[in-house]
């Protein structure tokens, strides 16, 4: 898998530093550089690419106002490179895949472009089961809702990951997810317990439940996932809400807004 990828940044030293960093990762193919806004709105409608690096100080049209100048279009990944701190909530409220300090550190280069390649295996795996929707309506229209419901079917069941690769405390983990008993979210970073370690995570809450098969882990608070393999006890509380016992014995808290999704998989 090529990732096709723009640079857009108004200070050529940027450009020419973030393309020798990305030099080291053979899967990453830089097709065109920006200097400004305009150039990167044309580019990007041009070259249609998987991955762009936008800087977010320019003059004239700046990293948000490219993104605006998008909107008619189905939008590449965005990954922001800046200077500056103090744009990282807006920058992840536009969807950004990340947000890089320059200089860039190629230790967090490495992990950004792991989440990119994530985005587009998730991405092109949905495009595939579309596409062979489309084949199966015109040949064997009974086989699509097959796929729709995931009954029987490799291409539904097979976007869950099995494993997790998580790097925490300069190492990394790979963590087999029948393993994970509970997930927290800490604003972009998930704290997953296994069974005798707690790894954090730099990812959304939304991202992370798009990789894990959700008929075993399910949200049951707006920060909690839970295995709901490892519920040993359901334990009623006040006000509607209940308590899970897990295999190690922690409670996890169930509200009363996810109570009913709970329900359907313990009962």
């Amino acid at each position: 898998m090529t990732i096709r990828t723009i640079l857009v940044d108004d200070e050529s030293l940027a450009i020419q530093g973030l393309e020798l960093r990305l030099q080291e990762h053979e899967d990453v193919e830089i097709i065109d550089k920006c200097s400004n806004g305009r150039e990167a709105i044309r580019s990007i409608k041009t070259h249609k690419p998987d991955l762009v690096f936008l800087d977010i100080q320019m003059p004239g049209f700046d990293g948000f106002s490219v993104i605006q100048g998008l909107m008619e279009v189905e939008p590449p990944l965005f990954v922001f490179v800046t200077a500056y701190s103090d744009h990282a909530i807006r920058a992840f409220e536009a969807q950004a895949v990340d947000y890089l300090m320059k200089p860039v550190e190629p230790s967090r280069l490495a992990d950004t472009l792991d989440r990119v390649r994530q985005r587009l295996a998730e991405k092109r795996g949905v495009e595939e089961v579309e596409k062979l929707k489309e084949v199966l309506a015109e040949v064997a229209p009974d086989a699509v809702d097959d796929i729709a419901t995931g009954d029987g079917t490799e291409p539904a069941s097979n976007r869950f990951e099995k494993l997790i690769n998580i790097k925490d405390r300069g190492q990394i983990f790979r963590v087999d997810v029948d393993t994970i008993e509970r997930i927290d979210a800490a604003g972009d970073y998930m704290c997953i317990y296994t069974g005798d370690n707690t790894l954090i995570l730099r990812e959304t809450m939304k991202d992370l439940e798009k990789r894990l098969d959700p008929r075993r882990f399910q949200r049951v608070h707006r920060s909690t996932i839970v295995n709901l393999d490892l519920v040993r006890q359901v334990k009623p509380h006040t006000n509607g809400e209940c308590f899970l016992v897990l295999d190690s014995g922690a409670q996890v808290k169930v509200s009363r807004s996810y109570r009913d999704v709970v329900a359907r998989f313990v009962h």
